[in-house]
């Protein structure tokens, strides 16, 4: 006996509702490939040519965001990821590596390595994090409109951010006179971030003491230093290379009694002071938006650069605690987030 139309329509149906079905405008089958080129994770948590299968928050956070809009890794997406290891020369060729991978897309974080994977390919979409000022840097054309294959998220509004972290480290320590200031030793250093400093320092009449480092392992030396110069208080200024081992940087500055002042969440978590930096929700979620637009066809160039609207201040009462400092109910009340 033939089943009737009728049946073999709903045992059609039932077949089609069981079936996965692609997100729209993904390739039924295709498995995306997406690249990451960075400074790194701690040393603890990866391999140079691997992504860290476990620990790493900020990777393992964006592969959560992915994973939200129906990207799965080992399903429909798959990750190369390559470090730098804290050594800018070698941005190049891991870039040039990532395209000859022929990846679908590649996440750059830091200004070194966008400008790397620019170089690399003007084809490949590169989505950005982690960078400030694009537009100054020479990376995208206008935020508005960015040109050629780079966009993403800027990581601050620019550098009146690290005003905002001085004004906030002299309030928390009001007594402190001088401050270190450690940055990156960048061949082809902002100075843009130079001025807003020195102009915020004399502002709140502190002297400021520069420090810069070529790579993590060179912190320790800096630290001593800033003990020999009697430094009260420490500004990290924002730089992939520096928070590469941020429990690392956090423990020399403990052991250094420094009160300091981060541009990670990361930083306090681990035991810094003080943090006031993009809220992380919100800067995975966007990476997420501009990975999924691209690879369902948008073009880099159409999607406006993005900067960050939350930003969140986090104070350790159990660090402060530590070093014998008292917290200034006016900080506390502003902080979103206290641990204690």
């Amino acid at each position: 006996m033939k089943p009737s139309a009728a049946v073999l329509a709903g045992c059609l149906a039932l077949i089609m509702l069981a079936a996965p079905w692609p997100a729209p405008g993904q390739q039924p089958g295709k498995v995306y490939r997406i690249g990451l080129l960075a400074v790194g994770p701690a040393p603890a948590e990866k391999t140079p040519n691997n992504c860290p299968a476990k620990g790493a928050p900020a990777w393992r956070e964006r592969v959560e965001v992915l994973r939200e809009r129906g990207y799965v890794e080992g399903q429909n997406v798959a990750f190369e990821c390559r470090w730098t290891e804290g050594r800018d020369e070698h941005a190049p060729a891991l870039a040039a590596e990532l395209v000859s991978l022929k990846v679908d897309l590649i996440l750059a974080v830091g200004a070194t390595q966008v400008r790397a994977a620019k170089q690399a390919t003007s084809t490949i979409p590169i989505v950005m994090s982690d960078v400030i000022d694009p537009v100054g840097q020479g990376l995208v054309t206008s935020l508005s409109h960015p040109g050629g294959n780079v966009t993403g998220a800027t990581d601050t509004v620019g550098t009146e951010i690290v005003g905002k972290h001085l004004q906030i480290l002299k309030e928390a320590v009001p007594k402190a006179a001088r401050i270190a200031v450690l940055s990156y030793a960048n061949p082809t250093p902002d100075t843009s971030f130079q001025r807003e400093v020195q102009a915020t320092a004399q502002a709140l009449r502190v002297t400021l003491q520069a420090y810069s480092v070529h790579d993590p392992k060179e912190l320790p030396t800096a630290f001593a230093a800033m003990g020999k110069a009697r430094t009260d208080a420490l500004l990290v200024l924002p730089h992939p290379m520096l928070y590469m081992d941020i429990q690392g940087l956090v423990d020399l500055a403990a052991r250094g009694r420094l009160p300091a002042i981060y541009s990670s969440r990361e930083a306090v978590e681990a035991g810094g002071l003080l943090a006031y930096a993009v809220n992380d929700p919100d800067r995975f979620g966007r990476f997420g938006y501009y990975v999924d637009r691209i690879l369902k066809g948008a073009k880099p160039a159409d999607l406006p650069v993005e900067q960050p609207t939350k930003f969140e201040l986090l104070i350790n009462l159990k660090t402060a605690k530590a070093l014998r400092l008292t917290i200034p109910p006016s900080l506390l009340n502003r902080a979103d987030e206290v641990i204690e």
